[in-house]
């Protein structure tokens, strides 16, 4: 099991397979294929489901993603916020390695 020190001194990059786009005010969109066999056969049938579904970030979560570069730790990714938003993203790092999870989940 990892320290608590460990888990701060991780280092997280965007996964190649995540494709997004980062509007005028860096705000995040994922944009994900919809391209499951059951999606498929229903588009088929002519119902309107959409090739690709948008996630859009709120500005903390933005901020976060764009700060996942491969070279900041989680400790200096939740410091970043802390002086940015203050008590406003508390509590942090519960939050943040949530949110860093999510991410994550879909790497391959």
């Amino acid at each position: 099991m990892e320290s608590n020190e460990e888990v701060l001194n991780l280092r997280f990059k965007i996964c190649d397979n995540i494709v997004y786009k980062v509007d005028d005010n860096r705000i995040v969109t994922i944009i994900e294929k919809q391209d499951h066999k059951i999606q498929k056969f229903f588009r088929k049938l002519k119902f309107k489901i959409p090739l690709y579904k948008e996630i859009d970030f709120d500005e903390i979560s933005s901020e976060v993603f764009l700060q996942i570069d491969g070279d900041k730790t989680v400790k200096e990714i939740g410091s970043n916020l802390e002086k940015k938003y203050g008590d406003k993203v508390n509590p942090l790092y519960e939050r943040l390695l949530i949110f860093l999870n999510y991410i994550y989940r879909d790497c391959k």
